[in-house]
């Protein structure tokens, strides 16, 4: 397996056209999920995609022979585009908010209605993740959510391993922290015991080592 990936990466590097085509098809999914949980808006992520591929190609050459699978690359490029669009983003919101809102006619349809929901759902996990300063946030998506192991983003980042190690546990920390106070500010539930929200992403394991 391992062989094929340093086959694709080198195939990449030397700018094989039909390699580049490879890595889109496996890897285009996975850059737009981790854009979206990092952006919480999906034109961004699919914006992101794009230039996370584009920026890709342009780079190839500092590719290393070998070095496995492309994720972890084409993750961290996705990460600080996803930040700047982070950025650019709330600037939006904050603009749009000083102007005067215009009444909506909401559409009942079930499928309008299960898109709004999975919206509402992101957006209260980007109320944790905002609370979260842009390394702890960083390193949360990618092991977290990315399923990439602390090898793999500390590639990503271009950090050492132990830093990722420590990201991560701050970030758990705080949410957990988070969870405890939005707890205590909350109605009592009929499924309490169930992990929601941030405590749910706090608990989930990472892999200690590459597959």
């Amino acid at each position: 397996m391992r062989d094929s990936e340093n086959d694709l990466r080198r195939r990449v590097r030397v700018g094989e056209r039909d390699a580049f085509a490879e890595m889109y098809e496996q890897w285009a999914a996975a850059v737009h999920q981790h854009a979206l949980w990092l952006t919480g808006d999906r034109t961004s992520a699919e914006d992101i995609m794009s230039e996370t591929f584009l920026t890709a190609w342009r780079v190839r050459e500092r590719l290393h022979e070998d070095g496995g699978s492309l994720r972890p690359w084409l993750l961290g490029i996705a990460t600080h585009k996803a930040e700047n669009a982070r950025r650019g983003l709330r600037r939006r919101v904050a603009f749009l908010a000083r102007q005067r809102r215009t009444p909506v006619v909401e559409d009942f349809a079930p499928e309008v209605a299960g898109r709004v929901d999975d919206a509402r759902r992101l957006a209260a996990v980007h109320v944790a993740l905002d609370r979260l300063r842009r390394p702890e946030r960083e390193v949360l998506t990618l092991c977290v959510w990315s399923g990439l192991d602390y090898k793999q983003a500390a590639e990503a980042l271009d950090i050492p391993v132990g830093t990722v190690r420590s990201r991560l546990s701050r970030a758990r920390a705080k949410l957990a922290r988070f969870t405890d106070e939005a707890q205590e500010n909350a109605e009592p539930r009929a499924d309490r015991g169930e992990m929601k929200g941030e405590a749910a992403l706090a608990a989930l394991p990472v892999r200690e080592e590459t597959a």
